[in-house]
Formats: structure tokens, sequence, C-alpha cells
């Protein structure tokens, strides 16, 4: 009996995705699992993702389990398709040199004068009287290394990072029928691989994974074996 192919479409342009596929093009770690890979294929089908122009990965750090994330991109698309969506405000908080928090548009912070502490999003819905707000925590999310230092996105573009972390947590609770299930390589701490190509990826050590980080990588894990 061959493999299993699966065939769909999104957007107009038809997917097809194999077990060698998956192995060969998406994640090419040779110790990802036959699960693994069945529960990849399955989240791609079923929530109409395309791999290979980066909407979805599957991330493993050596014989560690797997986690499936998707690119901020796909969020913000489905979003956009909604007919309740009015747009969205995001940025980060920061401790000012006065020692006030401030929370701004975008994602800019003033190095050694201020102390990045958040990001936050505003999601605007037709219908609701104000909009959805979410803020997140830097400390919480931020990506971090075995010895405590930041991952090479984290410390290259915190305030990138943290910033979208909100912008994705804020869009799934606003639109969570498109979007629930689905998480963020940011929101997991790890580099995002589809801004930074160049990073460690599938063959990475875990033991430059905080201990907290691979908590969240079980929590997700079990989220989608439950799904699919």
């Amino acid at each position: 009996m061959g493999e299993k192919i699966m065939k769909y479409t999104v957007d107009d342009e038809e997917v097809t995705l194999s077990p060698s596929i998956v192995r060969t093009v998406v994640c090419d770690n040779p110790e990802v699992t036959e699960q693994e890979v069945r529960q990849f294929m399955a989240l791609c089908y079923y929530q109409r993702l395309n791999p290979f122009i980066r909407e979805a990965y599957l991330v493993k750090y050596g014989s560690n389990p797997a986690t499936m994330v998707v690119g901020k991109d796909v969020f913000v698309k489905r979003a956009f398709r909604n007919p309740s969506f009015r747009g969205y405000e995001a940025g980060v908080t920061v401790i000012d040199r006065e020692g006030r928090i401030e929370r701004r548009q975008g994602s800019m912070a003033g190095g050694s004068t201020e102390r990045l502490i958040g990001g936050w999003c505003r999601v605007y819905i037709d219908g609701f009287e104000v909009p959805m707000f979410d803020e997140v925590s830097f400390a919480e999310y931020a990506g971090k290394k075995r010895d405590g230092s930041l991952n090479k996105q984290w410390a290259r573009m915190p305030g990138t990072m943290i910033r979208k972390v909100a912008i994705v947590h804020a869009l799934r609770e606003a639109f969570p029928e498109s979007l629930q299930g689905l998480y963020d390589a940011s929101e997991m701490g790890i580099d995002d691989r589809a801004e930074a190509p160049e990073d460690e990826g599938a063959g990475a050590s875990m033991e430059d994974v905080d201990p907290g980080v691979r908590e969240r990588y079980e929590q997700a894990r079990r989220k989608y074996e439950e799904e699919f």
C-alpha cells in the first residue's frame, strides 16, 4: 500500500501533501515520527494551510515531541476575510525613563532608556461597543535559551516579536471559529523561521530552549492530538 496523499485547495491553489513530502520539504529532522507527520498533515488539511508558502511549520528539536505552528500572516488574512472585522491597533508597553508605563503603537522601545515589558492589541469588531483588547507580558513569552539569554530572534527584534504575540492572541480571541487551535511561532518562544531562515530550525538542540517554552510545546501538542 502506498503512502497516504492529501490534496486540497488553498486560495485557488492545489496543495498536495504526503509523509515523504513533509519529511523532505517541511521538516527534515530524521527524528520526526509518523504520528507527528500525520497530525501535521491533518492540521494543514482541516485548516486549509499551505506549508509551501510558510503558512505552517512542523518544528522538532532533537528527539523531543514536535509542535505545529503557523505564521502571523495566517491570522491577519483570516481576520480580514471576516465580514465583522474592522481593523486592529497594536503596539508595545514600556516603562519610560521616568518610571511611567506607556502603551504606544508600533514596536519601538528606547533601548537603555526604557524597559520593554509587553505588547498589546485592540481588534475592532462590527456590532461590539468596545474593541477586543489583549496585552501580553514580555517576561512570559520572550524566547530564551537554557542559560536565560534571549534567543536570536527575540534579542534582535524584541518589540516586533512581543507585538506579534499580542496581535495573534487578540485575533484568536476575536475570531475563535477560524483561528482556534492555531499557534504562532513567537507565542511558543522560538525563532520564527518564516522571518529568520538563517536561524537554527529543526536541527537545533533542545538544551537551548527554556523549560517554560518546552511546557508550552507540550500543551500545544496535546491540543493538536485531541483535535486531530
